[in-house]
């Protein structure tokens, strides 16, 4: 019997500071590591939007050890979906591969209260997507 590959899924934005990174996040945590995830950006920011961090940690996820990451063609290469936030055309394009756009504000000099709402709209299309890929959404720590 042989089991499922697990599916891998890339998630791009330019700074890949906030928006790609909340979609790692929340499929990495809501899959229970069931899919593979990497986030890439193609003018990598220094850190991680401080506003962004602190919106995910509400949610009980801490994503303060991620860092910004270039954006390769070996991770366009290795992933079954690359979901693009905002990079536009940047993104090396590979056929056979299933590519998604979020249009998503950015969350950029945003403050917290205006993080929560792009937050909130990456779980739902997070929740979706995994729907979409067969697999089971797990419960987040701290969230209703």
């Amino acid at each position: 019997m042989s089991e499922r590959p697990r599916p891998s899924v890339l998630f791009v934005c330019v700074h890949n500071a906030g928006r790609s990174q909340m979609g790692a996040a929340y499929t990495h945590h809501l899959s229970g590591g069931a899919v593979e995830v990497r986030s890439a950006g193609s003018a990598p920011a220094e850190s991680i939007n401080p506003a962004v961090r602190a919106a995910m940690l509400e949610e009980g996820i801490d994503i303060s050890h991620e860092r910004p990451k270039i954006l390769t063609t070996q991770a366009v290469e290795a992933s079954d979906v690359v979901i693009t936030m905002g990079c536009g055309d940047t993104c090396p394009y590979f056929p056979g591969k299933r590519y998604l756009d979020w249009v998503l504000p950015d969350p950029a000099g945003a403050g917290v209260e205006s993080v929560r709402p792009i937050r909130d709209e990456v779980r739902r299309r997070v929740e979706g997507l995994l729907g979409e890929l067969g697999v089971a959404v797990v419960a987040v720590p701290g969230h209703g």
